[in-house]
Protein backbone atom coordinates (compact mmCIF):
# COMPACT_ATOMS: atom_id res chain seq x y z
CA UNK A 1 0.00 0.00 0.00
CA UNK A 2 1.42 3.38 -1.01
CA UNK A 3 2.27 5.76 1.80
CA UNK A 4 0.17 8.91 1.81
CA UNK A 5 2.09 12.07 0.89
CA UNK A 6 1.31 15.14 2.97
CA UNK A 7 2.80 18.55 2.25
CA UNK A 8 3.17 21.28 4.85
CA UNK A 9 3.58 24.83 3.56
CA UNK A 10 4.62 26.84 6.58
CA UNK A 11 7.32 28.59 8.55
CA UNK A 12 10.17 26.92 10.40
CA UNK A 13 10.21 27.01 14.21
CA UNK A 14 13.78 26.82 15.49
CA UNK A 15 12.39 25.68 18.86
CA UNK A 16 10.85 22.60 17.23
CA UNK A 17 7.39 22.93 18.76
CA UNK A 18 5.37 24.53 15.96
CA UNK A 19 5.55 25.21 12.23
CA UNK A 20 6.97 22.65 9.84
CA UNK A 21 8.74 20.84 12.67
CA UNK A 22 5.45 20.15 14.44
CA UNK A 23 3.75 19.31 11.15
CA UNK A 24 6.36 16.78 10.05
CA UNK A 25 6.36 15.08 13.44
CA UNK A 26 2.57 14.85 13.34
CA UNK A 27 2.42 13.52 9.79
CA UNK A 28 5.04 10.88 10.60
CA UNK A 29 3.37 9.84 13.87
CA UNK A 30 0.09 9.33 12.01
CA UNK A 31 1.63 7.20 9.28
CA UNK A 32 2.08 9.69 6.45
CA UNK A 33 5.12 10.83 4.49
CA UNK A 34 5.79 14.46 5.29
CA UNK A 35 7.18 17.01 2.84
CA UNK A 36 7.72 20.73 3.30
CA UNK A 37 7.69 24.07 1.56
CA UNK A 38 9.34 26.51 3.95
CA UNK A 39 7.90 30.02 3.74
CA UNK A 40 9.87 31.69 6.54
CA UNK A 41 12.59 31.06 9.08
CA UNK A 42 11.85 32.10 12.62
CA UNK A 43 14.21 32.47 15.56
CA UNK A 44 12.05 31.34 18.45
CA UNK A 45 11.81 29.23 21.55
CA UNK A 46 9.17 28.58 24.22
CA UNK A 47 9.46 32.20 25.39
CA UNK A 48 8.67 33.85 22.07
CA UNK A 49 9.77 34.86 18.56
CA UNK A 50 12.90 36.99 18.33
CA UNK A 51 13.23 37.17 14.54
CA UNK A 52 11.56 36.32 11.24
CA UNK A 53 13.31 35.89 7.89
CA UNK A 54 10.94 35.47 4.95
CA UNK A 55 11.87 33.10 2.17
CA UNK A 56 11.71 34.78 -1.26
CA UNK A 57 8.44 34.02 -3.03
CA UNK A 58 10.19 32.59 -6.11
CA UNK A 59 12.06 30.10 -3.91
CA UNK A 60 8.77 29.11 -2.26
CA UNK A 61 7.53 28.31 -5.77
CA UNK A 62 10.66 26.28 -6.54
CA UNK A 63 10.17 24.16 -3.43
CA UNK A 64 6.54 23.51 -4.35
CA UNK A 65 7.45 22.53 -7.92
CA UNK A 66 10.23 20.22 -6.74
CA UNK A 67 7.91 18.29 -4.44
CA UNK A 68 4.79 18.21 -6.59
CA UNK A 69 6.48 17.33 -9.89
CA UNK A 70 8.32 14.32 -8.50
CA UNK A 71 6.78 12.97 -5.29
CA UNK A 72 3.19 14.14 -5.64
CA UNK A 73 0.71 15.39 -3.05
CA UNK A 74 -2.24 13.53 -1.51
CA UNK A 75 -3.08 16.39 0.86
CA UNK A 76 -1.53 19.65 1.98
CA UNK A 77 -1.80 22.19 4.74
CA UNK A 78 -0.71 25.79 5.08
CA UNK A 79 0.55 27.49 8.18
CA UNK A 80 2.57 30.70 8.44
CA UNK A 81 2.38 32.62 5.15
CA UNK A 82 3.80 36.00 6.11
CA UNK A 83 3.24 38.08 2.97
CA UNK A 84 0.61 38.62 0.31
CA UNK A 85 3.17 37.70 -2.36
CA UNK A 86 3.87 34.32 -0.77
CA UNK A 87 0.13 33.66 -0.39
CA UNK A 88 -0.47 34.38 -4.05
CA UNK A 89 2.36 32.03 -5.07
CA UNK A 90 1.01 29.26 -2.83
CA UNK A 91 -2.52 29.75 -4.15
CA UNK A 92 -1.25 29.59 -7.73
CA UNK A 93 0.65 26.37 -7.08
CA UNK A 94 -2.34 24.77 -5.33
CA UNK A 95 -4.41 25.49 -8.43
CA UNK A 96 -1.64 24.41 -10.82
CA UNK A 97 -1.22 20.99 -9.22
CA UNK A 98 -4.91 20.49 -8.42
CA UNK A 99 -4.48 20.05 -4.66
CA UNK A 100 -8.04 19.49 -3.52
CA UNK A 101 -7.40 18.25 0.02
CA UNK A 102 -6.03 21.53 1.35
CA UNK A 103 -6.23 22.48 5.02
CA UNK A 104 -5.69 26.18 5.66
CA UNK A 105 -4.56 27.10 9.15
CA UNK A 106 -4.81 30.92 9.04
CA UNK A 107 -1.80 31.55 11.30
CA UNK A 108 -1.66 35.19 12.35
CA UNK A 109 -0.13 35.42 15.82
CA UNK A 110 2.35 33.18 17.66
CA UNK A 111 1.55 31.75 21.10
CA UNK A 112 3.81 34.36 22.67
CA UNK A 113 2.01 37.21 20.90
CA UNK A 114 4.35 37.93 17.96
CA UNK A 115 2.56 38.83 14.70
CA UNK A 116 3.33 36.26 11.99
CA UNK A 117 1.52 37.87 9.06
CA UNK A 118 1.74 41.30 7.46
CA UNK A 119 -1.32 43.53 7.47
CA UNK A 120 -1.54 43.52 3.66
CA UNK A 121 -1.58 39.72 3.62
CA UNK A 122 -4.84 39.40 5.52
CA UNK A 123 -6.98 40.47 2.59
CA UNK A 124 -5.06 38.12 0.30
CA UNK A 125 -5.69 35.26 2.75
CA UNK A 126 -9.42 35.88 2.47
CA UNK A 127 -9.55 36.37 -1.28
CA UNK A 128 -6.90 33.99 -2.58
CA UNK A 129 -6.36 31.12 -0.18
CA UNK A 130 -9.52 30.42 1.82
CA UNK A 131 -11.62 29.82 -1.33
CA UNK A 132 -9.21 26.98 -2.19
CA UNK A 133 -9.51 25.34 1.21
CA UNK A 134 -11.20 22.03 1.81
CA UNK A 135 -10.98 22.86 5.52
CA UNK A 136 -10.05 26.11 7.25
CA UNK A 137 -9.13 25.90 10.95
CA UNK A 138 -9.14 29.30 12.70
CA UNK A 139 -8.84 29.70 16.45
CA UNK A 140 -11.10 32.22 18.20
CA UNK A 141 -9.03 35.39 17.47
CA UNK A 142 -8.54 34.32 13.86
CA UNK A 143 -12.23 33.50 13.49
CA UNK A 144 -13.11 36.92 14.90
CA UNK A 145 -10.96 38.57 12.25
CA UNK A 146 -12.27 36.43 9.39
CA UNK A 147 -15.92 36.81 10.42
CA UNK A 148 -15.70 40.41 11.60
CA UNK A 149 -17.57 39.64 14.83
CA UNK A 150 -16.74 39.02 18.50
CA UNK A 151 -17.01 35.43 19.72
CA UNK A 152 -18.03 34.78 23.32
CA UNK A 153 -19.30 31.21 23.22
CA UNK A 154 -20.43 28.22 21.12
CA UNK A 155 -23.41 30.12 19.69
CA UNK A 156 -21.11 32.83 18.35
CA UNK A 157 -18.73 30.15 17.06
CA UNK A 158 -21.53 28.69 14.93
CA UNK A 159 -22.48 32.10 13.56
CA UNK A 160 -18.86 32.90 12.74
CA UNK A 161 -18.38 29.51 11.09
CA UNK A 162 -21.30 30.21 8.77
CA UNK A 163 -19.84 33.62 7.87
CA UNK A 164 -16.40 32.14 7.15
CA UNK A 165 -17.99 29.38 5.07
CA UNK A 166 -19.34 32.10 2.79
CA UNK A 167 -15.74 33.08 2.02
CA UNK A 168 -15.44 29.89 0.00
CA UNK A 169 -14.02 27.16 2.22
CA UNK A 170 -15.92 23.88 1.94
CA UNK A 171 -15.61 23.15 5.66
CA UNK A 172 -14.88 25.39 8.64
CA UNK A 173 -13.52 24.23 11.99
CA UNK A 174 -13.44 26.89 14.70
CA UNK A 175 -11.20 25.82 17.56
CA UNK A 176 -12.35 26.64 21.07
CA UNK A 177 -9.00 26.54 22.81
CA UNK A 178 -9.22 30.21 23.78
CA UNK A 179 -12.59 29.71 25.49
CA UNK A 180 -13.17 28.56 29.06
CA UNK A 181 -14.82 25.32 30.15
CA UNK A 182 -14.65 22.15 28.05
CA UNK A 183 -12.48 22.26 24.92
CA UNK A 184 -15.10 22.50 22.17
CA UNK A 185 -14.35 22.70 18.44
CA UNK A 186 -17.17 23.28 15.96
CA UNK A 187 -17.24 21.96 12.39
CA UNK A 188 -19.58 23.45 9.79
CA UNK A 189 -20.14 21.88 6.38
CA UNK A 190 -22.55 24.45 4.98
CA UNK A 191 -25.61 22.60 6.24
CA UNK A 192 -24.93 21.18 9.69
CA UNK A 193 -22.83 21.93 12.75
CA UNK A 194 -20.87 19.25 14.58
CA UNK A 195 -19.34 19.67 18.02
CA UNK A 196 -16.19 17.91 19.16
CA UNK A 197 -15.84 18.18 22.91
CA UNK A 198 -12.95 17.06 25.09
CA UNK A 199 -11.64 17.62 28.59
CA UNK A 200 -9.72 20.88 28.96
CA UNK A 201 -6.27 19.93 30.21
CA UNK A 202 -4.76 22.42 32.65
CA UNK A 203 -1.35 23.09 31.13
CA UNK A 204 0.63 25.94 29.63
CA UNK A 205 2.46 23.56 27.31
CA UNK A 206 0.35 24.12 24.21
CA UNK A 207 2.89 25.59 21.79
CA UNK A 208 2.10 24.44 18.27
CA UNK A 209 -1.33 22.97 18.93
CA UNK A 210 -2.90 24.72 15.92
CA UNK A 211 -0.16 23.51 13.58
CA UNK A 212 -0.41 19.99 14.97
CA UNK A 213 -4.21 19.88 14.71
CA UNK A 214 -4.31 21.05 11.09
CA UNK A 215 -1.48 18.67 10.11
CA UNK A 216 -3.41 15.81 11.69
CA UNK A 217 -6.53 16.72 9.70
CA UNK A 218 -4.52 16.86 6.47
CA UNK A 219 -2.98 13.45 7.19
CA UNK A 220 -6.44 12.02 7.85
CA UNK A 221 -7.75 13.42 4.57
CA UNK A 222 -4.75 11.99 2.71
CA UNK A 223 -5.59 8.58 4.18
CA UNK A 224 -9.09 8.79 2.70
CA UNK A 225 -11.06 9.78 5.79
CA UNK A 226 -14.09 12.00 5.51
CA UNK A 227 -13.68 15.53 6.84
CA UNK A 228 -15.81 14.69 9.87
CA UNK A 229 -13.74 11.61 10.68
CA UNK A 230 -10.46 13.39 10.00
CA UNK A 231 -11.40 16.20 12.40
CA UNK A 232 -12.58 13.72 15.02
CA UNK A 233 -9.32 11.75 14.80
CA UNK A 234 -7.26 14.96 14.88
CA UNK A 235 -9.13 16.14 17.98
CA UNK A 236 -8.33 12.88 19.79
CA UNK A 237 -4.72 13.03 18.64
CA UNK A 238 -4.11 16.60 19.82
CA UNK A 239 -5.79 15.78 23.12
CA UNK A 240 -3.22 13.08 23.82
CA UNK A 241 -0.38 15.25 22.53
CA UNK A 242 -1.38 17.95 25.03
CA UNK A 243 -2.00 15.52 27.88
CA UNK A 244 1.53 14.14 27.58
CA UNK A 245 3.16 17.43 26.60
CA UNK A 246 6.88 17.82 27.08
CA UNK A 247 7.96 20.11 29.94
CA UNK A 248 10.63 21.88 27.90
CA UNK A 249 11.85 25.48 28.18
CA UNK A 250 10.74 28.31 30.41
CA UNK A 251 7.61 29.40 28.52
CA UNK A 252 4.89 27.69 26.47
CA UNK A 253 6.28 24.18 26.05
CA UNK A 254 5.55 21.97 23.03
CA UNK A 255 3.03 19.19 22.77
CA UNK A 256 4.21 15.58 22.54
CA UNK A 257 3.59 14.65 18.92
CA UNK A 258 4.61 11.05 19.46
CA UNK A 259 2.42 10.49 22.53
CA UNK A 260 0.09 8.02 20.73
CA UNK A 261 3.11 6.09 19.42
CA UNK A 262 4.70 5.98 22.88
CA UNK A 263 1.35 4.88 24.31
CA UNK A 264 1.14 1.96 21.91
CA UNK A 265 4.68 0.93 22.77
CA UNK A 266 3.82 1.18 26.46
CA UNK A 267 0.69 -0.96 25.98
CA UNK A 268 2.69 -3.62 24.15
CA UNK A 269 5.33 -3.72 26.89
CA UNK A 270 2.66 -3.78 29.57
CA UNK A 271 0.98 -6.84 28.06
CA UNK A 272 4.31 -8.58 27.44
CA UNK A 273 5.42 -8.13 31.06
CA UNK A 274 2.04 -9.27 32.35
CA UNK A 275 2.09 -12.42 30.17
CA UNK A 276 5.61 -13.27 31.33
CA UNK A 277 4.71 -12.95 35.02
CA UNK A 278 1.46 -14.84 34.50
CA UNK A 279 3.36 -17.73 32.93
CA UNK A 280 5.39 -18.03 36.12
CA UNK A 281 2.15 -18.51 38.07
CA UNK A 282 0.93 -21.09 35.58
CA UNK A 283 4.14 -23.07 36.03
CA UNK A 284 3.83 -23.32 39.83
CA UNK A 285 1.36 -25.16 42.13
CA UNK A 286 -0.52 -21.98 43.06
CA UNK A 287 -4.07 -23.34 43.18
CA UNK A 288 -4.30 -23.02 46.94
CA UNK A 289 -4.05 -19.22 46.93
CA UNK A 290 -7.00 -18.70 44.54
CA UNK A 291 -10.12 -17.39 46.38
CA UNK A 292 -13.70 -18.53 45.78
CA UNK A 293 -14.35 -15.50 43.55
CA UNK A 294 -11.20 -16.41 41.59
CA UNK A 295 -8.23 -14.14 41.08
CA UNK A 296 -6.73 -11.62 38.70
CA UNK A 297 -3.32 -10.16 38.06
CA UNK A 298 -3.36 -6.62 36.66
CA UNK A 299 -0.82 -4.12 35.34
CA UNK A 300 -1.56 -0.45 34.69
CA UNK A 301 -0.02 1.89 32.14
CA UNK A 302 2.25 4.53 33.70
CA UNK A 303 -0.41 7.24 33.26
CA UNK A 304 -3.49 5.05 33.72
CA UNK A 305 -6.72 6.95 34.33
CA UNK A 306 -9.41 4.26 33.99
CA UNK A 307 -9.81 0.45 33.95
CA UNK A 308 -9.34 0.66 30.17
CA UNK A 309 -5.71 1.60 30.87
CA UNK A 310 -5.17 -1.50 33.03
CA UNK A 311 -4.27 -4.88 31.54
CA UNK A 312 -5.75 -7.98 33.18
CA UNK A 313 -6.91 -11.55 32.48
CA UNK A 314 -10.37 -11.81 30.88
CA UNK A 315 -12.43 -14.33 32.84
CA UNK A 316 -9.90 -14.16 35.72
CA UNK A 317 -7.36 -16.70 36.93
CA UNK A 318 -9.08 -19.93 37.97
CA UNK A 319 -8.04 -22.87 40.14
CA UNK A 320 -7.36 -26.15 38.33
CA UNK A 321 -6.49 -28.68 41.03
CA UNK A 322 -3.31 -27.55 42.69
CA UNK A 323 -2.49 -25.26 39.77
CA UNK A 324 -4.04 -22.24 38.08
CA UNK A 325 -5.35 -21.67 34.57
CA UNK A 326 -6.66 -18.94 32.31
CA UNK A 327 -9.20 -18.90 29.52
CA UNK A 328 -7.89 -15.89 27.58
CA UNK A 329 -4.70 -13.96 27.06
CA UNK A 330 -4.34 -10.66 29.00
CA UNK A 331 -6.08 -7.63 27.57
CA UNK A 332 -6.77 -4.03 28.55
CA UNK A 333 -10.04 -3.27 30.29
CA UNK A 334 -10.55 -6.89 31.42
CA UNK A 335 -10.78 -6.11 35.14
CA UNK A 336 -12.85 -3.62 37.09
CA UNK A 337 -12.37 -4.46 40.77
CA UNK A 338 -8.62 -5.17 40.91
CA UNK A 339 -7.99 -2.40 38.37
CA UNK A 340 -9.63 0.09 40.74
CA UNK A 341 -7.30 -1.03 43.51
CA UNK A 342 -4.26 -0.17 41.38
CA UNK A 343 -5.74 3.09 40.11
CA UNK A 344 -6.44 4.17 43.69
CA UNK A 345 -2.96 3.17 44.84
CA UNK A 346 -1.37 5.08 41.94
CA UNK A 347 -2.92 8.31 43.18
CA UNK A 348 -0.67 8.01 46.24
CA UNK A 349 2.32 6.29 44.67
CA UNK A 350 2.51 6.22 40.82
CA UNK A 351 5.03 3.38 40.97
CA UNK A 352 2.45 0.91 42.39
CA UNK A 353 1.05 -0.29 39.07
CA UNK A 354 0.30 -3.98 39.65
CA UNK A 355 -1.88 -6.06 41.99
CA UNK A 356 -3.33 -9.53 42.50
CA UNK A 357 -6.03 -10.75 44.85
CA UNK A 358 -5.42 -14.01 46.73
CA UNK A 359 -7.25 -16.20 49.27
CA UNK A 360 -7.55 -14.83 52.81
CA UNK A 361 -6.84 -16.76 55.97
CA UNK A 362 -5.44 -15.71 59.31
CA UNK A 363 -2.54 -18.09 58.70
CA UNK A 364 -1.69 -16.40 55.41
CA UNK A 365 -1.83 -12.96 57.05
CA UNK A 366 0.52 -14.19 59.78
CA UNK A 367 2.81 -15.66 57.15
CA UNK A 368 2.88 -12.35 55.28
CA UNK A 369 4.05 -10.60 58.43
CA UNK A 370 6.57 -13.34 59.21
CA UNK A 371 8.08 -13.01 55.74
CA UNK A 372 8.72 -9.30 56.34
CA UNK A 373 5.98 -7.95 54.10
CA UNK A 374 4.33 -4.65 55.00
CA UNK A 375 0.72 -5.57 55.77
CA UNK A 376 -2.25 -3.20 56.13
CA UNK A 377 -5.98 -3.76 56.43
CA UNK A 378 -9.36 -2.07 56.39
CA UNK A 379 -12.71 -3.10 57.84
CA UNK A 380 -15.77 -3.27 55.66
CA UNK A 381 -17.87 -2.46 58.74
CA UNK A 382 -16.41 1.06 58.59
CA UNK A 383 -17.69 1.70 55.08
CA UNK A 384 -19.91 4.80 54.78
CA UNK A 385 -23.49 3.99 53.72
CA UNK A 386 -23.10 5.67 50.33
CA UNK A 387 -20.06 3.47 49.57
CA UNK A 388 -22.00 0.32 50.45
CA UNK A 389 -24.79 1.32 48.11
CA UNK A 390 -22.51 1.95 45.11
CA UNK A 391 -21.63 -1.26 43.31
CA UNK A 392 -17.89 -1.79 43.05
CA UNK A 393 -16.83 1.13 45.24
CA UNK A 394 -15.89 -0.81 48.40
CA UNK A 395 -12.41 -1.79 47.30
CA UNK A 396 -11.63 1.69 46.07
CA UNK A 397 -12.75 3.08 49.42
CA UNK A 398 -10.76 0.47 51.35
CA UNK A 399 -7.49 1.07 49.52
CA UNK A 400 -7.97 4.81 49.84
CA UNK A 401 -8.58 4.32 53.57
CA UNK A 402 -5.26 2.46 53.93
CA UNK A 403 -3.15 4.87 51.89
CA UNK A 404 -4.66 7.98 53.48
CA UNK A 405 -3.16 6.92 56.82
CA UNK A 406 0.31 7.63 55.43
CA UNK A 407 3.41 5.62 56.21
CA UNK A 408 5.12 3.06 54.00
CA UNK A 409 3.37 1.64 50.97
CA UNK A 410 2.01 -1.81 51.97
CA UNK A 411 2.86 -5.01 50.12
CA UNK A 412 -0.50 -6.51 51.09
CA UNK A 413 -3.90 -5.08 52.00
CA UNK A 414 -6.52 -7.40 53.49
CA UNK A 415 -10.04 -7.26 54.86
CA UNK A 416 -11.99 -9.89 56.76
CA UNK A 417 -15.09 -9.59 54.63
CA UNK A 418 -18.70 -8.92 55.53
CA UNK A 419 -22.13 -10.33 54.82
CA UNK A 420 -21.98 -11.59 51.23
CA UNK A 421 -18.39 -10.35 50.86
CA UNK A 422 -15.53 -12.84 50.77
CA UNK A 423 -12.48 -11.84 52.85
CA UNK A 424 -9.51 -11.11 50.65
CA UNK A 425 -5.83 -10.24 50.45
CA UNK A 426 -4.54 -7.92 47.72
CA UNK A 427 -0.87 -8.09 46.86
CA UNK A 428 0.59 -4.83 45.50
CA UNK A 429 3.77 -4.21 43.54
CA UNK A 430 5.56 -2.03 41.03
CA UNK A 431 5.05 -4.53 38.22
CA UNK A 432 3.67 -8.07 37.71
CA UNK A 433 7.03 -9.70 38.43
CA UNK A 434 7.18 -7.87 41.76
CA UNK A 435 3.68 -9.08 42.64
CA UNK A 436 4.32 -12.66 41.50
CA UNK A 437 7.58 -12.78 43.47
CA UNK A 438 5.63 -11.97 46.63
CA UNK A 439 2.87 -14.46 45.84
CA UNK A 440 5.31 -17.29 45.09
CA UNK A 441 7.22 -16.54 48.27
CA UNK A 442 3.99 -17.15 50.19
CA UNK A 443 3.13 -20.25 48.15
CA UNK A 444 6.51 -21.80 48.86
CA UNK A 445 6.00 -21.28 52.61
CA UNK A 446 2.48 -22.72 52.82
Amino acid sequence: MRVKRVLTIAGSDSGGGAGIQADLKTITALGGFGMSVITALTAQNTLGVTGIHEVPADFVAMQFDAVASDIGIDAAKTGMLASAEIMRVVAAKVRQYGVEKLVVDPVMVAKGGARLIREDARETLVKELIPLACVVTPNIPEAEFLSGMPIAGPKDMRTAAAVIHELGARYVVIKGGHMSGAAIDILYDGRRFYEFEAERIATGDTHGTGCTFSAAIATGLAAGKSVHNAVDAAKKYIQEAIRYAWRIGGGHGPTNHFAPVFQEISRYRCLAELKSALQRLLNEPCGGIIPEVQSNLVYALPDARSPQDVAAVPGRIVRVGDRVGILCEPAFGASRHIAKIVLTAMRYDPEIRSAMNIRFSEDVVSLCTAQGFRVAHFSRSDEPPDVREREGSSLEWGVNEVFSRGGDVPDMIFDRGDVGKEPMIRVLGKDPDDVVNKVLKLVNCL
